[in-house]
């Protein structure tokens, strides 16, 4: 059982806690995912069955949507939800837990709109202390548990889009729902490169209104070309396993990488890619180092490689299927 599914991860499993799921429901011991979700967030989690697994290098680096609320007032030391209020500014953010008295007449509609547009295109993002990137060996969250916080590099991310949902909104008090204890929360829609945090953005958004934010709602809408609504649920992936209709969810491994190009091997060729040598074309248009399927005459996925026009030659990277004889 080789290929790609798309689960829609439910609030309260970490992404480890849903791939363990799908091993058991599966009975499959090669599943992995392609990007963490937090254990508060929902929606999309793109997992990997089988030899599939080893696509994870091209799919992880795919854009995302999310839909996300940002709640204004306070922010917390993890950026969401599920943190602890941080009193970083007296005068926006609360003690004791409590949110300041923001009120939405702080921000005109001009000004919302001003903070949005400054945090779109191409920015410098710091990674959060609570998130699983690495550095010296051990992940920033592990450090933060512990009461560390160490200086971490900026990464440029790309912000894609960054909206308000109800764009129809003529004033601010449309744009922004009153929580009735001195919060706003603000609905936005975010596209994204691939190692973007929204916690992140949501944090930054805050600061250019002058007022703490932090995440209250996080939902991924969106990974490459697998979206939420075609996304299965756990219970839904039961059901296929035992009706034996697993083929109706399961994308093939070529199906997944639909956004490369792709060359169709000859036998001979086939035969030479499973022992991972590279194989010579005529007349390519791809550029130098670009990914490129390497599909079998049936259109089963072979393996991926990337072109070198010195050699005007595709070296294997990946080989997912191998001679069996």
């Amino acid at each position: 059982m080789d290929g790609v599914l798309s689960i829609n991860k439910p609030p309260g499993l970490t992404s480890h806690d849903v791939v363990a799921q799908v091993r058991h429901i599966l009975q499959q011991r090669r599943v992995g995912h392609t990007g963490t979700l937090d254990p508060f967030a929902t929606g999309v989690l793109v997992t990997l069955v089988g030899r599939a697994t080893r696509l994870a290098q091209f799919l992880s680096g795919m854009e995302k949507e999310y839909e996300a609320v940002i709640r204004l007032g306070y922010a917390t030391d993890t950026g969401d939800i599920t943190g602890k209020p941080v009193r970083d500014n007296e005068e926006d953010l609360a003690p004791a837990g409590k949110a300041t008295s923001a009120s939405s007449q702080r921000w005109s509609k001009e000004e919302i709109e001003a903070a949005l547009e400054s945090l779109r295109g191409e920015i410098d993002q710091v990674p959060p202390m609570y998130s699983a990137k690495k550095q010296g060996g051990r992940k920033l969250y592990e450090l933060a548990r512990r009461g560390e916080e160490v200086e971490r590099k900026p990464v440029r991310v790309c912000i894609y889009e960054f909206e308000a949902i109800n764009l129809a909104s003529t004033s601010t008090a449309e744009l922004l729902k009153d929580n009735r204890d001195g919060t706003f929360d603000f609905e936005v829609r975010v596209a994204c490169s691939a190692g973007t945090y929204v916690r992140t953005l949501a944090e930054d958004f805050g600061k250019r209104l002058g007022v703490g934010a932090h995440l209250a709602e996080l939902r991924r809408t969106r990974v490459g070309d697998f979206h939420v609504d075609e996304a299965q649920t756990l219970e839904q992936l039961k059901v296929h396993f035992a009706e034996e209709s697993l083929g109706k969810i399961l994308h093939k491994p070529d199906e997944a990488l639909a956004r490369l190009p792709f060359v169709e091997l000859s036998a001979d060729d086939v035969r030479r890619v499973q022992n991972g040598l590279p194989v010579k074309v005529s007349k390519a248009a791809w550029n130098d180092g670009e990914q490129v399927r390497m599909r079998d005459e049936h259109g089963n996925l072979i393996a991926v490689a990337a072109f070198k026009t010195a050699e005007g030659s595709l070296h294997p990277r990946v080989v997912i299927a191998r001679d069996e004889t």
